[in-house]
């Protein structure tokens, strides 16, 4: 069960749209999952048959319940269903005992307990956490807010679009006020559950909201006292001796700190990363602020941080987006997982040239060398389904249906939006649709659907001057297909050297499935359709 607002704690299977036995591809909309704030559609994020379903409709679950198993036809899903089980009794366990022994201390004084606590009942305002936009997300980053300190938001209204490791996507409000705070700064990212914004009256008081949220968070992160001591005598030994920054790191390589630390450490200018956490792992938090004091050499210059002689060699770091994070994942697994070998053939592009020039002379026609190589894969697609495959790890899928990804560079990499069905479109119908899909990826519109299902790919960067170059498989595909620039040269025709113009193109093919022959079959097709086009136009 997602949890699809701040608040959700339960949600309400309003509509099933898949049923046990219906076959879910990754993208589809599974259910209407009615929450606190409304009733809103959940997509699958996983491709397969479903097994069970965890909620029936009409019935409410807790967030992270199973909500559906999604696997292969047949598969046992029981022990799935008995782990949940098993862990649901296990907390309400814990919950029974945490109610005996606060019964059992009902006549005990509060006052140690409470101290710390920040009364926050006099605050007309709520915090906005980073939501949970997919079942794999972790951390986001604001890609950019719509709503600014001071503005009026109502109740449905886009609040900030947040980039999560599957797309950017639109944030909406569930709350009526003024957008008193921001959280993240936009291109900065946050765990999810972190504050992204305080929403409320004008006026109303949101520091306390924040410190509340910090203290709980420091609390939760209090070592023992044992910790304590020993990183206390560790600290007073070596303060002696210049020790190198010992700051522990996220695996993003930013430094381990609790937001209420990193605000004190920002009004004091107190350089972060000099300091050691005694947080859980070495994670800095309030009282290692509290508790720094500054070196003779940091008191002489007035900053902890290293003054760098003119003439060194100098560096900038560039915090790794969720765009990049994901495609230096998905990428790596692929180099590394599916063994990759490449073919690579010569196109004669005079046809096609010719042809091109006499289409865009229609009126309100425009089409691409790329949407004729599209076209064109799609049609060889079809005549050697092998190439149009996956690897499952115990079995290979061939796909009767062309799903044609285009990859498409963005500011922070590339995304490959899907022409789906694209052996039975008219080129003008693909002219379109990859024109508009350009436009939104730019701007960082495509939604994850758009991007799900390829069963192929192409990558061109003809348009850049590479004249030839190899491409790494988009997964699960069995191919992709690199694209070069067209190029003049010298040719033999007919006994004379001409001026011909050529282009090389290579498949990568993942040799668990394709083997060379195969791979060498498709690209004479492909190389027969482009060098006539009129194959293709009908």
């Amino acid at each position: 069960m997602p949890k699809l607002s701040d608040t959700m704690e339960e949600g309400v299977v309003a509509t099933w749209h898949k049923n046990v036995g219906d076959t879910v591809e990754d993208g589809e909309l599974l259910a209407d999952i009615e929450t606190d704030k409304a009733t809103m559609e959940f997509e699958s994020f996983q491709s397969g048959v479903i097994l069970y379903h965890g909620v029936k409709e009409g019935e409410t679950a807790a967030v992270d319940s199973i909500l559906a198993i999604v696997g292969e036809e047949g598969e046992d899903y029981s022990s799935l269903v008995e782990e949940n089980k098993d862990n649901s009794k296990t907390e309400e366990k814990k919950e029974e005992e945490k109610g005996e022994s606060k019964d059992n201390n009902s006549d005990k004084p509060e006052a140690k307990a409470t101290d710390n606590k920040v009364d926050t009942s006099d605050v007309n305002a709520v915090i906005i956490k980073m939501p949970k936009l997919s079942d794999t997300m972790t951390e986001g980053t604001v890609a950019s807010w719509v709503k600014n300190v001071g503005d009026s938001v109502e109740s449905g209204e886009i609040l900030a679009e947040i980039e999560t490791d599957k797309a950017t996507m639109e944030f909406e409000s569930f709350e009526d006020g003024v957008l008193l705070f921001q959280g993240v700064k936009e291109g900065e990212s946050a765990p999810v559950n972190a504050i992204l914004g305080i929403i409320g009256e004008k006026g109303a008081d949101y520091q306390k909201l924040i410190d509340a949220f910090d203290a709980k968070v420091d609390s939760k992160e209090e070592p023992k006292k044992e910790e304590k001591s020993t990183t206390e005598e560790t600290t007073k030994e070596e303060s002696s001796q210049p020790t190198a920054p010992k700051a522990q790191l996220n695996s993003d390589g930013r430094v381990k700190i609790s937001p209420l630390a990193q605000r004190l450490a920002n009004e004091k200018n107190i350089d972060v990363s000099a300091l050691d956490g005694s947080g859980d792992g070495g994670r800095i938090i309030k009282r290692d602020i509290e508790n720094y004091q500054p070196s003779a050499q940091t008191k002489a210059t007035g900053s902890a941080a290293p003054q760098a002689p003119s003439g060194l060699d100098s560096f900038e770091d560039t915090p790794v987006s969720q765009m990049r994070k994901v495609i230096a994942k998905r990428l790596g697994e692929s180099k590394y997982s599916a063994p990759h070998f490449y073919l690579t053939i010569d196109i004669d592009m005079d046809q096609a040239i010719a042809a091109r020039k006499a289409i865009n002379e229609l009126p309100d026609v425009k089409v691409s060398f790329n949407d004729l190589v599209i076209k064109s894969a799609a049609a060889a697609l079809k005549k050697h389904p092998a190439i149009n495959s996956s690897w499952l790890g115990d079995k290979i899928r061939t796909y009767s249906h062309v799903h044609m990804g285009v990859a498409v560079a963005v500011e922070e990499g590339l995304v490959v939006p899907v022409v789906k069905n694209a052996d039975t479109k008219q080129l003008s119908q693909i002219t379109a649709e990859v024109r508009d899909f350009a436009g939104r990826a730019r701007e960082k519109k495509i939604q994850p659907n758009e991007m799900e299902g390829s069963t192929f790919s192409i990558s061109n960067l003809g348009m850049f001057g590479i004249e030839e170059f190899t491409a790494i498989i988009n997964p699960p595909n069995a191919c992709i297909m690199a694209i070069g620039a067209i190029r003049q040269e010298p040719v033999v025709k007919d006994g004379q050297i001409v001026v011909g113009n050529r282009m090389k193109v290579t498949l990568s093919c993942d040799h668990r499935v394709v083997d060379g022959a195969k791979g060498s079959e498709f690209l004479n097709t492909f190389k027969t359709y482009m060098q006539n086009p009129v194959t293709i136009l009908g």
